[in-house]
């Protein structure tokens, strides 16, 4: 492993994780489809880049030169900027035009991006000014609870919020959960039954194509040495 990466949850309703680390050798990873976007600093020699990273429909490959540090601010599904539309943001990223050496734009205002221990204070400060929203029935109808709405109108305020429709987001989900499940050692057979895949070919096929792996290749990946 050629990097260190570390994540706390947050006590936000708007924030999923909070990860930092950074690159002690050159970095190159294929990271994994994920239905969550992403506030990400990069700092490499003195100089800082603000991204704002899309959802990712596939896999995607990711290097980094050694010495690059990074802070990720993982938003939960059903937050979204209204003036950055992440369904324009689907498998792709947007970088912000800095201000100064620790400020950046967005929206028409500067903002300095916060420590790993001030995030929750930045996000209720975007919140506050509405360059960040959350739709109350994505999560609704992520926890289950019952709608008085039709399923058109479910769909068209995922994509709103998300970029994804719910099946979309299901399928990533799913194939993460395999992904673990496999990581942990749990058998094959048992990883498909366990994530709902109708057989062996059929979760296969989902993980090369949201992990880029099969599952023999994850288990190999994680066996004890």
């Amino acid at each position: 492993m050629n990097y260190v990466m570390e994540g706390r949850a947050s006590d936000s309703p708007y924030v999923d994780m909070i990860w930092h680390g950074g690159a002690y050798d050159h970095y190159a990873a294929i990271c994994p489809a994920d239905s969550h976007w992403n506030l990400l600093l990069l700092r490499y020699n003195g100089h800082v880049k603000i991204t704002v990273e899309g959802p990712l429909t596939r896999t995607k490959a990711k290097t980094h030169p050694d010495g690059t540090e990074w802070r990720v601010i993982k938003f939960k599904l059903g937050t979204f900027m209204p003036h950055l539309p992440v369904t324009h943001l689907l498998n792709d990223d947007v970088v912000l035009a800095e201000a100064s050496r620790k400020s950046f734009w967005l929206n028409g205002s500067t903002w300095e991006f916060p420590q790993v221990d001030d995030v929750e204070t930045f996000v209720a400060r975007l919140v506050h000014d509405e360059v960040l929203v959350s739709d109350p029935l994505v999560t609704a109808a992520l926890q289950d609870r019952p709608l008085d709405v039709s399923t058109r109108t479910v769909r068209r305020r995922f994509l709103q919020a998300t970029g994804l429709t719910p099946k979309g987001i299901h399928q990533i989900e799913r194939a993460q959960q395999a992904m673990y499940l496999l990581q942990e050692g749990m058998p094959i057979l048992d990883v498909v039954f366990r994530a709902g895949y109708a057989d062996q070919p059929h979760m296969t096929r989902a993980l090369k194509h949201f992990v880029g792996q099969t599952p023999a290749q994850i288990q190999r990946q994680f066996q004890p040495a």
